[in-house]
């Protein structure tokens, strides 16, 4: 087995807070959600379908460009509207700081 050297772009390590969730919206689709914060991406969350394993960094201005959660989680127009109200709730305010 051969040595491969990687040139690290970032590496680190630090402690978040995931909830999961599963819900049913009025149109009876299932979310089954893992939304992790964490002290990178501004403030956004990282959004899990858990049924399907695709992950979106989601804050207050993607729930507010139309489509953009349809086409990221594959959800018709009233599964999406569903999932924007809930993430609506959770999603907090974007924290943008100079470092």
């Amino acid at each position: 087995m051969s040595h491969v050297e990687f040139d690290f772009l970032s590496d680190s390590t630090e402690q978040t807070s995931t909830r999961y969730i599963t819900f049913i919206g009025p149109s009876m689709h299932r979310f089954d959600l893992a939304i992790t914060t964490t002290n990178r991406f501004y403030g956004k969350k990282l959004v899990t379908d858990m049924q399907t394993g695709v992950t979106a960094i989601i804050g207050p201005d993607d729930l507010e460009e139309e489509g953009y959660l349809e086409y990221t989680f594959k959800l018709d127009e009233e599964a999406g509207e569903e999932l924007r109200a809930f993430l609506q709730q959770v999603v907090g305010p974007l924290n943008i700081t100079d470092h």
